[in-house]
């Protein structure tokens, strides 16, 4: 199993006076100690406090996707860098496929393109991005950008002519270093469109589901009156659903399911106020038995940085045996 950090929020003690360098400890550590990815949001608002405090305000401190994780390409040495997810209708494109192998050359093959419909219309709005009108149209457009990273990351410079996006030359020199591609996953559960895009073109699928602790600090995503084992179960149904789905469409579209690396993201602390290492590699275990091959964890306390270090010494050797 692969463990991977997703970093969902920068409001840490002394932020923003040392973000930079809080981040880059945090980006060394989760280096260090193995983690396989590193991801941070796509956003330029934070999301607001109806996520819960793990989040917090709209003007929170949030930081370009993009241009952090290419800055902490250059702090760090093996671990894979990416959003989860970049927003479908943020970048054009060929200038996105052009960001992520730009990132993907200069940090040695460590990109990954994690990529969504979007959804936060009010940054949109608040920075005048255009926003297309309706969700039908999102997901039409996510589904060309995928189409056009696959055509330019085979290096195709043949035109692209499609219904929303149109490249009279897409030349993309140099190609990344990671092949085929930069893995491709596609965040999200509905299950007519966003399944069926990652059977069609992507390397993962992700799946976003509460958090087995009870901490009130992760809002809507924290776990209510239920015991672990209730939680579990319910994680078990909705899972094995969307699951159940993604094979269906690996199937008609002629993908073999087990291709497809099935990812799934989750809020925990770690810690003496949160979870011990017994319980993290139980939570580990539980989800390999879903069918999970890849956890990424939001931990929001990881500027503390002894929790990355204790999974490092703890989980992550146990769960990649």
């Amino acid at each position: 199993m692969r463990i991977g950090l997703h970093i969902g929020g920068f409001q840490w003690p002394g932020s923003p006076a040392n973000l930079s360098q809080k981040l880059v400890e945090i980006a060394q550590m989760a280096d260090e100690s193995g983690f396989y990815s590193l991801t941070v949001m796509d956003h330029i608002f934070q999301l607001g406090e109806r996520f819960g405090e793990i989040h917090g305000p709209w003007d929170d401190p949030m930081l370009e996707g993009y241009s952090t994780i290419a800055y902490l390409a250059a702090k760090t040495q093996q671990i894979k860098l990416g959003l989860l997810v970049t927003c479908g209708f943020f970048r054009p494109p060929g200038l996105l496929v052009k960001t992520v192998s730009t990132i993907d050359v200069l940090s040695g093959g460590r990109a990954m393109l994690g990529i969504g419909a979007g959804w936060f219309e009010e940054e949109a709005v608040g920075l005048g991005i255009p926003l297309p009108a309706t969700w039908s149209e999102r997901f039409e457009r996510l589904e060309e950008t995928l189409q056009i990273a696959h055509h330019m990351w085979a290096g195709k410079t043949m035109p692209f002519d499609g219904k929303h996006y149109q490249l009279a030359n897409p030349l993309n020199m140099p190609q990344p270093i990671s092949q085929p591609h930069p893995p491709i996953i596609v965040g999200g559960s509905g299950e007519k469109k966003t399944l069926r895009f990652v059977a069609q073109y992507a390397n993962a699928c992700n799946l976003v589901v509460g958090s087995p602790s009870v901490n009130e600090s992760f809002g809507v995503m924290a776990r209510k009156e239920e015991s672990y084992a209730e939680w579990l179960e319910n994680i078990r149904q909705y899972t094995q659903r969307k699951l159940d789905v993604l094979q269906d469409h690996c199937e008609t579209v002629g993908r073999p399911y087990d291709e497809i690396e099935k990812s799934i993201v989750t809020y925990i602390k770690v810690g003496s106020d949160g979870m011990s290492s017994t319980e993290v590699l139980q939570l580990c275990n539980d989800f390999a038995n879903l069918g999970f091959t890849y956890v990424i964890f939001v931990i929001p306390n990881c500027h503390e940085i002894e929790p990355l270090a204790t999974l490092g010494r703890d989980v992550i050797p146990a769960v990649s045996q």
